[in-house]
């Protein structure tokens, strides 16, 4: 496995008082102390293949701003050397070697959405869609390597009935709070409806050290607070299920959810 990530969040919020000082330090501070947190997380899940498209402080943190919905969008200053303002074909070029270095038989990326809207998760989707493509041409940029088609595109979502269960077990607690700032509206963005998921991994077994990756980013995730406090047998189904809709490649076998995202792949 290979994660690729695409800035190092030099302008992201700082959501605890003792890192707040990062703010203060110069303009890579933050994102040099996110790498660490980054290397952090991917040794609780036993990751040791990451890397940042380009290599570091290729593309900067394009920051975000909160929509009234509740969802993220651009900023209304946006740094030029963003990559959020990276050229598409550039951001591309940077990812079609690793495409065909790797080889790899599934990509995954983020949905048109990016998420929650955040401009660089839509950028990474953006690139990730095009370098697949331009990665299986073999006349193309034949010096970045022999061409590889990926044989199975996914984009990972959220599923709305999941959201829906997981809320009303809370509202039968009194903890609906936990869950704030989570879409409950089918309509959302931010949520896939049964009929549009491809895929549904049972990941149950690996959600304590998914959560400890995510406590590894402690400049960004309070651990104190709304969902990262989920009571223990909501929060094994919260975290340990993963869900994919097809977009691309050779399709899933069989009728209903897949349970493995290789499923059918020689």
């Amino acid at each position: 496995m290979t994660l690729v990530t695409c800035t190092l969040g030099e302008v992201g919020e700082i959501v605890v008082d003792d890192l707040a000082h990062l703010a203060d330090d110069g303009p890579n501070a933050l994102g040099q102390h996110r790498l660490g947190e980054l290397a952090a997380a991917m040794a609780a899940l036993g990751v040791t293949d990451f890397v940042r498209l380009g290599g570091d402080h290729r593309f900067r943190d394009s920051g975000m701003e909160w929509a009234p919905d509740g969802t993220a969008t651009v900023a209304d200053t946006t740094d030029e050397a963003s990559f959020h303002a990276a050229d598409l074909l550039v951001a591309a070029d940077d990812l079609v070697p690793l495409i065909r270095d790797r080889r790899p038989h599934v990509l995954v990326t983020y949905d048109q959405f990016g998420g929650y809207g955040h401009p660089d998760h839509v950028k990474a989707h953006r690139v990730a869609t095009y370098a697949a493509s331009l990665a299986a041409v073999p006349s193309y940029r034949p010096e970045l390597g022999e061409p590889w088609q990926v044989p199975r595109v996914l984009w990972m979502t959220m599923s709305h009935s999941q959201v829906a269960r997981g809320m009303a077990a809370l509202q039968d607690r009194g903890l609906a709070e936990v869950l704030d700032g989570i879409p409950t509206d089918p309509s959302s963005p931010m949520l896939s409806g049964d009929d549009e998921i491809a895929v549904a991994v049972d990941a149950r077994a690996y959600a304590p050290a998914k959560v400890d990756a995510l406590r590894a980013h402690r400049s960004q995730i309070k651990t104190d607070e709304g969902f990262m406090t989920l009571p223990e047998d909501i929060a094994l189904e919260f975290w340990g299920w993963e869900y994919y809709r097809f977009a691309g490649g050779q399709p899933l076998p069989g009728g209903g959810w897949a349970d493995d995202i290789f499923a059918g792949l020689a």
